[in-house]
């Protein structure tokens, strides 16, 4: 009971994590993160899409994925998934509530995403977006999960930084790598 109360606390919080990053660092200055979010963020600044739903559409594929072969990881996902998108969607208001400058931005947005993901990730659920890809190569080829996060977003920030110039690309690259990070020294601190 203990492990389950501490998995759902860990999604709440990584969950609320993630959408403070999100809408309050990244998006007033069109930063973006990697993976599912990224490209969530991506439709967001061009088409006004929500992020949350957004992501949610984006991963029925990897979500289908985790049902089919892992069980364990889809039902953490999925709720780490719904909670994150619905979070991210119901605190866009904070895009409008800091003003910080885009270094800033970048530094905070990823220490306070890479915290949520970590937190998730180290009690084996995600948002279901390539965190669960990630973790899926990385259990079956032992990369650390931290580097597969850092390679798979940075192609997506690469992918996009054709649509928003190079001072967003080199910010969001920025973003990423503090993503990684402290992603990497939650994962490590068992």
């Amino acid at each position: 009971m203990i492990i389950i109360l501490q998995k759902l606390a860990a999604i709440i919080i990584g969950s609320f994590l993630l959408a403070i990053g999100i809408n309050g660092f990244l998006v007033p200055h069109h930063l973006i993160d990697g993976g599912i979010i990224g490209i969530a963020l991506i439709l967001h600044y061009f088409f006004d899409f929500q992020t949350g739903v957004t992501m949610v559409i984006l991963s029925i594929p990897l979500v289908l994925y985790a049902w089919l072969y892992e069980r364990a990881y889809f039902f953490s996902s999925i709720q780490g998934l719904l909670l994150s998108s619905i979070f991210i969607d119901f605190f866009s208001p904070l895009q409008n509530l800091f003003s910080v400058p885009i270094t800033v931005s970048a530094i905070l947005g990823g220490c306070i995403i890479g915290l949520g993901i970590g937190l998730m990730l180290r009690y084996e659920t995600s948002t279901g977006g390539t965190e669960l890809l990630a973790k899926f190569i990385s259990n079956a080829s032992s990369v650390n999960i931290a580097v597969l996060i850092f390679l798979i977003d940075g192609l997506i920030v690469a992918a996009g930084s054709l649509l928003l110039g190079a001072q967003s690309f080199i910010f969001s690259c920025f973003t990423i790598m503090i993503v990684g990070i402290v992603t990497s020294v939650l994962e490590i601190s068992d």
